[in-house]
């Protein structure tokens, strides 16, 4: 796993559409790894969940106040698994959450996009895939107008359980602030 300042660094050259890290140094085809065909990452997630989830109140403000939410995540696969559409609903002290996310598999690429749309915004998507049972996605976006990376890792994965955690950084990956988790227990 790609961690840290790398992290960031990769993350960036993929999404601004440079080079690979490794450009400099081709392998040879017989040292390429195959890839693999993720289109089947999500499909232990279809169904319905409870989801308890604590999300920080300002992200990179210094803030460190929480507030907590319960509700209902609903997984639906879409066009013959290639997609799956969430819904979720959520609520707690500080309000109400609905949200939709669609995710969607680019079978050239081998990853995934996760595209998130909550109170008639769309936000930028998060790329990546799943290695090993966890999923690492990266992307752009802004907060209060400046230019951040979002990060998000869904691991803790169970047939009945997952743990989803999406963090800010406003340094270019240096560092990460973590702003929501949520810990999902299939009803």
């Amino acid at each position: 796993m790609i961690c840290g300042l790398s992290a960031a660094i990769a993350a960036a050259t993929l999404l601004l559409g440079g080079p690979p890290l490794a450009a400099a140094a081709q392998p040879s085809p017989a040292a390429v790894p195959e890839s693999r065909d993720g289109q089947r990452d999500f499909d232990w997630e279809i169904g319905e969940w409870t989801t308890r989830l604590s999300r920080l109140q300002h992200p990179l403000s210094g803030s460190s106040t929480w507030v907590k939410y319960e509700g209902v995540t609903i997984v639906r696969p879409v066009l013959d698994g290639r997609a799956n559409l969430v819904e979720l609903k959520v609520e707690g002290p500080a309000g109400r959450i609905e949200g939709l996310s669609l995710r969607l598999y680019d079978p050239d690429a081998r990853q995934w996009s996760l595209n998130f749309a909550g109170g008639g915004v769309l936000s930028r998507p998060v790329y990546g895939e799943f290695r090993n049972g966890r999923g690492v996605f990266y992307g752009q976006d802004t907060l209060g107008g400046r230019a951040i990376l979002v990060r998000f890792i869904i691991s803790e994965v169970t047939a009945n359980s997952a743990r989803f955690e999406q963090a800010f950084s406003d340094d270019g990956g240096i560092s990460w602030e973590v702003n929501w988790i949520a810990v999902d227990t299939r009803r």
